[in-house]
């Protein structure tokens, strides 16, 4: 009760009960209600019809290509992520504030422009592409590039606040201690930050998963090579099999769900250890 009344008489909103009200009529209708609808759509199909959509070559080549590309890129964005967030935090040099900007320019850019210069960017006659011993736009190595273009900037802006917020008189307690640069950062700095890494790598993790825009146009989109599950519930759309669609548009939410949660377990885990 007495918690009650402190929530009552500090929050700014006009009264906690009318306030979580509120939030919960507000995320029923922008999520419960068009994921709920997804599901009931595909409780219309019968179970062998529904395993054999979400089952298919065409339909598991797809989920290999989404999933496996989508954790890679977000990996990768883990590791790089971290190392601009420390560059940004930690240093001073000419031009940062344009650097600093330039991690948010894939949240900015419309994902159809992101996928139109990535294409033109690394195709066998680009800039970038005619350097490459490789053939990148068009294959699945463009899917994984423009996925780790879009998740960038989840890793570096949830990493930010948790290293401006380290002091560096942990890293002089720890030299002062005897510890080299790398155990400063393996047994001080890194476990500090592990929950703000794992939480950048879901984040990127899921918004490459749903990804569309900028991944259909270097992709190829290819039938078993380059072809994103997204596309083909779009595709599956445009045939009007609206139930075909809305069965690999579940085992996608399923899957990304069970992800996300044993990620936010794990999370979960590595606070608790800290706690300790």
């Amino acid at each position: 009760m007495f918690s009650r009344a402190l929530l009552k008489r500090h929050s700014v909103l006009p009264g906690f009960d009318l306030a979580l009200g509120f939030t919960l009529l507000y995320l029923g209708f922008i999520v419960l209600i068009p994921l709920s609808a997804a599901f009931l759509k595909t409780f219309t199909m019968t179970w062998p019809a529904f395993w054999d959509t979400v089952t298919s070559p065409r339909v598991l080549a797809s989920y290999r290509l989404t999933f496996g590309a989508s954790v890679a890129a977000a990996l990768l964005n883990a590791f790089f992520g971290l190392v601009v967030a420390w560059v940004l935090v930690r240093y001073d040099f000419p031009a940062k504030r344009i650097v600093d900007a330039l991690v948010d320019l894939p949240f900015a850019l419309p994902t159809a422009v992101a996928g139109i210069a990535l294409t033109a960017l690394y195709a066998q006659n680009g800039w970038i592409g005619s350097l490459l011993p490789f053939k990148v736009s068009f294959t699945p190595v463009g899917v994984f590039v423009a996925l780790t273009f879009i998740g960038l900037p989840f890793v570096v802006r949830t990493l930010q606040p948790v290293l401006e917020d380290l002091h560096k008189e942990i890293e002089e307690a720890a030299a002062t201690l005897g510890a080299t640069r790398w155990q400063t950062f393996t047994k001080v700095i890194f476990p500090i930050v592990t929950p703000a890494l794992l939480t950048g790598f879901a984040l990127a993790f899921a918004r490459a998963l749903g990804e569309y825009g900028s991944v259909i146009f270097i992709a190829g989109n290819m039938p078993m090579v380059s072809e994103i599950t997204p596309l083909l519930i779009i595709t599956k759309l445009e045939q009007y099999d609206y139930t075909g669609a809305t069965a690999i548009a579940v085992v996608m939410l399923v899957s990304a769900f069970v992800l996300l949660l044993a990620i936010n377990g794990l999370q979960a885990w590595t606070r608790a250890r800290q706690g300790k």
